[in-house]
């Protein structure tokens, strides 16, 4: 067997709404899941620091995540899911409908007042 039919690890690139914001995450695994309605995502990638540069977005999301084996992702939610060859920087960009023709799906949250 050659070096070319051993398959490399892949990454995947999660790019989701969430509260308002864009997340772009890096994982191992994803799958549809157990859950109906639901993306699975495990294995998480987040880059090590060899630098004394700090990127705020990923270490907050490093924190976010935080001892997550697995999480599960609203379909609704993804924007794109990328097989990439190497892992990025994992980040939060603002949500903003500026210009811009990607808009997240409504979701209902029923209010307490509302009764």
């Amino acid at each position: 067997m050659s070096e070319k039919d051993i398959p490399s690890k892949q990454i995947f690139k999660v790019i989701f709404h969430n509260q308002g914001d864009v997340y772009e995450i890096y994982a191992q695994n994803v799958d549809h899941g157990i859950m109906f309605g639901f993306l699975e995502v495990e294995q998480l990638i987040f880059g090590e620091k060899t630098t004394v540069v700090v990127d705020p977005t990923e270490e907050k999301l490093k924190h976010e995540f935080e001892g997550v084996e697995r999480t599960y992702i609203p379909l609704h939610s993804v924007i794109r899911i990328d097989e990439v060859t190497k892992e990025g920087v994992a980040k939060i960009t603002a949500g903003s409908s500026n210009g811009s023709n990607v808009m997240p799906f409504p979701v209902y949250t029923k209010s307490i007042d509302s009764e």
